[in-house]
């Protein structure tokens, strides 16, 4: 059986992680001085694991349907469904899609159909930039940690990341993900603003902040498929 490797990404990290992404292709993320021999040898070792992860990673793309746009389809926001209403301009609020709280519905106007999802993305985008935003001012707040700036972006299965000025990323996707789901997200990347990698450091930094984060870390290793849009 043979493995193989999409990309290898070298960084001054300590360990080697092995990345599944949801096309099902193998990143490898190494220290900067691991040779691709060792690299290889690794695969080679872990080549049972990666295949069935691989495997799980095209069943559950297989599941993730297209959206289609039409009226009674669901829409992931902050955990919950909500449906979607497609209506005339004349029963719409002033933007072509809007959510209604009270009701838990979208309304998306009939004549921009052909934007859809454009403006679906762009709605999750606003909506991603100001909870996360939020929550990340809570959270540094709680531990008096200061960044630089937040940032919404479209890092495909990469959640978030902390630069080395304390800029925090964030996927926009996030907000579809339940709000101790993103949480966690959040407090993973401010926990980085001291601890710039994965040592037993960081994951302790992680836990005092956030002591219920294995939950949510596994949820969304299990079920970030429900995240493509």
């Amino acid at each position: 059986m043979e493995i193989q490797i999409s990309k290898i990404i070298r960084s001054r990290r300590r360990t080697i992680e092995l990345q599944i992404n949801s096309d099902s292709s193998l990143i490898v993320r190494a220290p900067l001085r691991v040779s691709e021999r060792y690299i290889n040898k690794l695969v080679y070792k872990k080549r049972l694991w990666i295949s069935k992860k691989q495997e799980f990673m095209l069943r559950q793309k297989q599941l993730t349907k297209q959206k289609e746009f039409i009226s009674g389809e669901s829409f992931l926001y902050l955990g919950n469904t909500y449906k979607l209403q497609i209506v005339d301009n004349s029963k719409l609020p002033l933007l072509p899609l809007s959510f209604e709280s009270s009701t838990g519905t979208f309304f998306l106007s009939r004549t921009h159909l052909d934007k859809a999802k454009e403006l679906f993305m762009l709605w999750y985008k606003e909506q991603a930039k100001q909870k996360i935003t939020e929550r990340v001012d809570f959270y540094c707040s709680q531990t008096g940690l200061k960044y630089n700036k937040v940032r919404i972006t479209d890092a495909g299965s990469r959640w978030g990341s902390c630069g080395s000025k304390n800029s925090l990323n964030f996927n926009w996707r996030l907000i579809m993900a339940p709000p101790g789901v993103l949480d966690y997200v959040v407090v993973h990347e401010v926990a980085h603003i001291t601890e710039k990698n994965h040592s037993k450091r960081f994951w302790l930094k992680v836990e005092t902040i956030f002591p219920d984060y294995k939950i949510h870390r596994k949820w969304l290793k299990e079920n970030k498929c429900q995240l493509l849009f």
